[in-house]
């Protein structure tokens, strides 16, 4: 038996919301959309993986979720156009991540790193 992906689930009772952040900010792909459920993805073969934190590192909050990307300064100058809030940082972590953190449409703190 192996896990084959670990997804997020996020609850809303407006999913048309999602599109502005994981699409427009962060490049997902909407591939799936069922009105009451809209699922966006990455790039194939991600890794699933499953954090359990008594703390976000560096002091912060633990995140809802952790979003590894590969151009961080891509995003930001995204997240910045949209006029959101950047919650901590950008900050380069003492693991070698350089990361900030953001809430999505639906409230949710968001870790938005990159391995350096």
């Amino acid at each position: 038996m192996a896990v084959k992906r670990i997804i997020a689930n996020v609850a809303s009772p407006d999913t048309s919301k999602a599109k502005s952040f994981y699409s427009d900010v962060l490049g997902m792909d909407l591939v799936m959309d069922h009105g009451w459920i809209v699922t966006f993805a990455g790039e194939r073969g991600a890794m699933a993986q499953v954090n359990i934190a008594a703390e976000g590192g560096a002091g912060t909050p633990v995140p809802d979720l952790s979003i590894e990307v590969d151009n961080l300064e891509e995003v930001l100058e995204r997240v910045r156009a949209k006029a959101l809030a950047i919650e901590y940082g950008p900050a380069n972590e003492d693991w070698g991540v350089r990361r900030f953190f953001v809430r999505d449409p639906f409230g949710r703190l968001v870790n938005i790193l990159q391995h350096a």
